[in-house]
């Protein structure tokens, strides 16, 4: 079945987003982490001219939530902004219920990782329009920053699930199948989780994902 990755936009210069960083956190402890949920946090880099710039943003990051606004899956680009398998969940404003668990068998999505070689294979319960890419996200947590500017002054602000890089890599041949530099070149040197999940050709839309803790 399809598990759940769940993109919280977030930034350290917006004073709403704290809250939904902590909210976020709770999965560190949750027990269907990895298995039925792959939470990631995109620090996105629009609210850097108020004065702070958050050392996790990207541009890349908040292109990714205008490509979902621009497709119509999400009504406006904001933060702190969630998505729950490519559409917009607003219930983090209301009762924070996350959708249930997807019955539709989509497919098996397999990573293998270490110093030398990630490697992934996704096995598709039936047909589906290829190629595919594979999308990977090295994560960071007990993350703090002490911000001096913006709206967040003051405050020491904590993070989990924090996307420090995050590449795609396309499908070579008929096969989903990839085989990719391993820790040793990719890893981002705080990075302690990581999560990947495939979409298609320019759709931000995950098919499948998985994750999992990395070894120091």
């Amino acid at each position: 079945q399809q598990t759940l990755l769940l993109e919280l936009y977030t930034s350290e210069g917006c004073s709403s987003c704290p809250p939904a960083d902590r909210w976020l956190s709770q999965f560190k402890s949750d027990a269907r982490l990895w298995r039925q949920i792959v939470p990631v946090a995109f620090h996105v880099d629009y609210w850097n001219y108020l004065g702070w710039r958050d050392r996790f943003s990207a541009a890349e990051y908040s292109a990714r939530q205008r490509n979902y606004q621009q497709r119509g899956y999400l009504k406006g680009v904001y933060t702190p902004g969630l998505m729950t398998n490519g559409r917009e969940w607003r219930s983090w404003f209301g009762i924070r219920r996350l959708p249930q668990p997807a019955t539709t068998e989509v497919g098996v999505l397999k990573a293998r990782i270490d110093a030398q070689t990630i490697s992934a294979e996704f096995t598709p319960s039936q047909a589906m329009p290829q190629p595919l890419l594979l999308n990977v996200a090295f994560l960071g947590f007990d993350q703090s920053s002490e911000v001096a500017s913006g709206e967040n002054t003051g405050k020491k602000l904590l993070h989990d699930f924090v996307v420090l890089a995050w590449q795609q890599y396309p499908q070579r041949g008929d096969e989903p199948s990839w085989q990719l530099p391993g820790l040793e070149t990719l890893r981002p040197a705080d990075a302690s989780g990581i999560a990947l999940w495939l979409t298609r050709g320019d759709d931000p839309t995950p098919v499948q994902a998985t994750g999992g803790w990395l070894q120091p």
